[in-house]
């Protein structure tokens, strides 16, 4: 089957060259279910019963289901933790946010001022090595962790985590475009709401500032907010923050190569390539947005992993 350039970003069809014949078919029709569910902002985007998303203009939000179909088409197997994923609408950006909540707990934020860097990395990196057996198996190149964009930055002020690392394929070429996962947290009472952003490491200093920007615009509801914590009732996490970047943040890092192989050509040969996408983009996300906010919905807490 021919790949049609028909898809929410312009990274579906370097999927189409650049990932396993056998998997194009999927990938196309996913990103096209995507880009019909999408929501485009401005729009506040109910997030379960935990919080709302204020989603600036220029940016649209793929509920549950379809980000869920995206994201295993592309070799990923989405976690019950899935609310959605978030894309840019502008035509020459070629990244995504995967949105996510997890109740673990009310986690307690003291072993941020004792991690030690370099032995989160070494986790990161073991954590990859075991995945990349998954990988192996649905024909997805190996990944390997390359090291730090960002060291793990804890605001208590905020309650808000970030940290970054760059990472590429294994055995890739010395001018291939390095992928980075850009991690955004936002602590709660009931657990944390992560905003991973997937891009290349080319672009990942200009995005930094919208990542930053859309976890700002991210609200705790009353009640659910990591101040309302009541140590009388509520469950405490089993785990700190290190955790978050060593052991939970491993888990994340199968998206990493996944979009490695949508930015394994410049975007300027992009451009040149398939151009006639740019129209058909614009039509996804040119009607007129939905007054009425998006409820993401969420499986039991004891499903979630």
């Amino acid at each position: 089957m021919k790949c049609r350039v028909t898809s929410l970003l312009l990274a579906a069809w370097l999927a189409c060259s650049a990932l396993p014949a056998r998997a194009t078919d999927a990938i196309q029709t996913a990103y096209d279910a995507a880009a019909k569910a999408a929501q485009r902002g401005p729009a506040d985007v109910k997030l379960i019963d935990q919080a709302v998303l204020k989603l600036p203009q220029g940016y649209a939000f793929v509920p549950k289901a379809e980000a869920s179909k995206l994201l295993d088409a592309m070799g990923n197997s989405p976690a019950d933790t899935l609310l959605g994923m978030i894309m840019p609408v502008s035509d020459n950006s070629n990244w995504f946010i995967d949105v996510s909540f997890e109740k673990s707990g009310y986690i307690k934020d003291d072993d941020a001022k004792a991690w030690n860097a370099d032995d989160l990395l070494t986790s990161l990196k073991d954590g990859t090595e075991e995945s990349n057996k998954v990988r192996k198996e649905r024909g997805i190149p190996e990944f390997e962790v390359v090291g730090w964009v960002e060291k793990p930055d804890y605001q208590p002020g905020t309650h808000r985590l970030v940290w970054s690392i760059n990472g590429q394929d294994k055995g890739a070429a010395a001018n291939q475009e390095q992928t980075v996962n850009y991690n955004t947290y936002a602590l709660g009472r009931d657990g944390y709401i992560s905003m991973n952003l997937v891009t290349g490491m080319s672009t990942v200093e200009q995005e930094k500032p919208q990542a930053k920007a859309l976890l700002a615009a991210l609200d705790f509801n009353a009640g659910k907010r990591y101040q309302d914590f009541d140590a009388s009732n509520d469950k405490i996490a089993e785990y700190g923050l290190a955790a978050l970047v060593a052991g939970v943040g491993a888990k994340k890092l199968g998206l990493l190569a996944i979009i490695g192989a949508f930015l394994l050509k410049s975007f300027k040969l992009v451009i040149v390539a398939a151009l006639g996408g740019f129209a058909v983009i614009r039509k996804f996300f040119g009607g007129k947005a939905k007054e009425q906010p998006v409820e993401q919905t969420a499986s039991t807490p004891g499903d979630q992993t």
